[in-house]
């Protein structure tokens, strides 16, 4: 009993003797004044030395115009196209504002298919607007450009993809974020001649968009040394579409549009999407389809996720409640250039803004995995184009291989020695 009680006692003793030495380790590598951790966070200053944000406006002018429905009903036109990619931007320069002083605005002026575009942009003017995104075909959009009040201002263009905009018909107060159809035209063929896939079998339909996307393949498939066999312009109307052997009109008539032509891929012209669909898997050999069918050049795509696309997606479609479209994207790029320039030039003042965005310091991060510029000499905005299908990116371009002495993404559209651009104010 007597070693028991003492063993219980060295025991104690022990420790008692480490929770000394514990309590010194920790007075010694305890400061003496609390660790800023347990202290209040002090608030975070006002920017600008505690002055109000600035608030930098942007318009932007679009009009309601009938769009033909497309003969799938799965996807409907959206009615918000382009400004809710306008809308997301705003709220990313405002993201980025809360730290720099800036406070961003978007102005809209929506005007119905047979109101006063002129009217509503001469009052975007009048209330101090010299930036305007604009949302117009191309002729609206030239007559604004030629006003008289948008002598000092400057248009960014995101939804015509004319090329007589970035040629003959160009104007100096004008910029373009969407693509023209000869870059969309480049990019496809690019990879088509990468795949080996070199005779094409060209489908156009019967409108002006068409036509004008059917040329503007032409002139790649000379540019890059492709074969076009043939230029089939397409006519049936299916009228039975959606009886119950519609399908079967189809296929039978597909099957004798193409008997006979040999050819490694189709390429379809069918921009109001009114037969293209028609067209894939009913030819009379099996060939891939490509254009605005099938594999699509755009700017933007729904299942593109690379160089963290899949936030922009995931934004826009907690925001808007669809899918983020090419002329979302050309939008969202409107007010994100526009905003950049503002950071960058440390400046509200639109005319600065302006000046910034024509210099060369002026580069824009939009989710492509470059730094995207504008042109000099007709105000297209250089950036990657996607191919994709439905479900899938299948490849990005330019492709490997086309190289260029200034930039890579100047072999996507009209380049300096080749435009008939004069800068026209």
């Amino acid at each position: 009993m007597k070693d028991l009680i003492q063993l219980l006692a060295r025991g104690a003793l022990a420790l008692l003797a480490s929770a000394a030495l514990l309590g010194t380790a920790a007075a010694d590598e305890t400061p003496a004044t609390p660790p800023a951790a347990t202290a209040p966070a002090p608030a975070a200053a006002p920017p600008a030395g505690g002055k109000p944000p600035v608030t930098i406006r942007i318009g932007y002018l679009g009009q309601h115009v009938t769009v033909h429905l497309p003969h799938s009903y799965l996807e409907l036109p959206p009615a918000d196209e382009g400004v809710a990619g306008a809308r997301v931007g705003i709220d990313d320069n405002n993201t980025t504002g809360r730290f720099t002083g800036q406070n961003f605005v978007l102005d809209e002026a929506l005007v119905p298919e047979d109101g006063d575009i002129a009217g509503a942009f001469r009052k975007l003017v009048q209330a101090g607007h010299h930036s305007i995104i604009v949302d117009l075909p191309a002729a609206a959009l030239l007559s604004i450009a030629d006003l008289p009040e948008a002598k000092n201002t400057l248009l960014l263009n995101v939804s015509a993809k004319d090329d007589e905009l970035r040629g003959t018909q160009c104007r100096a107060n004008v910029l373009h974020l969407i693509p023209s159809r000869a870059m969309l035209a480049d990019a496809l063929v690019q990879y088509l001649v990468l795949k080996r896939w070199r005779d094409v079998l060209l489908v156009p339909g019967p409108t002006d968009a068409d036509k004008a996307y059917a040329a503007a393949i032409e002139r790649s498939i000379k540019k890059f040394g492709a074969h076009l066999v043939e230029s089939k312009p397409w006519t049936y109307d299916p009228g039975a579409r959606r009886t119950d052997t519609g399908h079967f009109q189809i296929a039978a008539e597909v099957a004798r549009f193409t008997q006979g032509i040999s050819y490694d891929v189709m390429v379809v012209a069918d921009e109001e999407q009114q037969f293209g669909m028609d067209l894939p898997f009913r030819g009379t050999d099996p060939r891939p389809v490509a254009g605005t069918e099938g594999l699509v050049p755009t700017a933007w795509a729904r299942p593109f996720e690379q160089w963290g696309a899949t936030q922009l997606q995931n934004r826009f479609k907690r925001k808007i409640g669809r899918w983020m479209t090419e002329r979302d994207y050309a939008a969202w790029m409107a007010v994100r250039a526009i905003g950049e320039a503002a950071t960058r030039a440390q400046t509200a003042d639109e005319t600065t803004i302006m000046q910034y965005l024509h210099s060369s310091k002026f580069d824009l991060a939009a989710f492509k995995g470059v730094k995207l510029t504008f042109r000099p000499w007709d105000g297209q905005l250089r950036q990657p184009v996607l191919l994709a299908d439905a479900d899938s990116l299948v490849s990005v371009s330019p492709q490997p291989g086309f190289l260029h002495q200034y930039s890579e993404l100047d072999t996507l559209g009209i380049d300096q020695p080749e435009t008939q651009c004069k800068m026209a104010k």
